[in-house]
C-alpha cells in the first residue's frame, strides 16, 4: 500500500480513538510507519535525504520502544503494509501531520493518565514524535532546496 493511504488510515484512526489504550496502540502504529518510511527513504529516496531518513527511522523504531506494544500481529501493523512511497514530498507533509497528531494526542492521555508509568511512557513518546518530525522538516528542507537548485524547463533547451 502507497505511504499516504497508510498516513491517512492512520490519521483516521487515531481521530477516531477514545480510549488511552486505544490513543496509544495508534500511536504506536505511527510510529512503526515513521520508522517504515525512514527506512524506504533512507536506502532508496533521494541521496541528500538519505541521513535524516535514516535518523527518522531510528527515531520511529524509539516511538515504538517506549509504549507497549499493542498485540496487532503482522497482518495488523500498518506499517507492513508500505509498499512504496510516491512523491516523497507529499508523504513527508503527511507525515509531519500525522506526527502533529500524535503528539497531541500523547499530551491529553498523559493528562489524563493515573499511572506515573503511564505518563512518563507518553512524555518519552512525545518526545520521540519531536524529534520525528523535526527530521521530517528537514527533509522538507533539503527537498526544498533541491527543487530550488533544478533549471528551469525552459532554460534547460537553450535559446538561439
Amino acid at each position: 500500500m502507497e505511504a499516504m493511504r497508510l498516513i491517512e488510515a492512520s490519521r483516521h484512526a487515531l481521530a477516531q480513538s477514545q480510549e488511552p489504550p486505544d490513543i496509544v496502540a495508534e500511536v504506536w502504529q505511527s510510529q512503526a510507519l515513521a520508522q517504515a518510511i525512514g527506512s524506504r527513504l533512507a536506502v532508496a529516496g533521494p541521496p541528500e535525504l538519505r541521513g535524516e531518513a535514516l535518523g527518522l527511522s531510528e527515531l520511529g523504531g524509539r516511538g515504538c520502544g517506549v509504549l507497549d506494544a499493542p498485540s496487532l500481529g503482522s497482518e495488523g501493523i500498518r506499517a507492513a503494509r508500505l509498499t512504496g512511497i510516491g512523491d516523497a514530498q507529499q508523504v513527508l507533509r503527511g507525515l509531519d501531520e500525522l506526527l502533529g497528531e500524535v503528539g497531541i494526542a500523547l499530551v491529553g492521555v498523559a493528562m489524563g493518565a493515573d499511572d506515573e508509568g503511564v505518563y512518563w511512557q507518553c512524555m518519552e513518546a512525545i518526545d520521540a514524535a519531536d524529534e520525528s518530525r523535526d527530521r521530517v522538516l528537514e527533509m522538507l528542507r533539503r527537498l526544498a532546496v533541491r527543487v530550488q537548485s533544478l533549471p528551469e524547463p525552459d532554460s534547460a533547451a537553450g535559446s538561439s
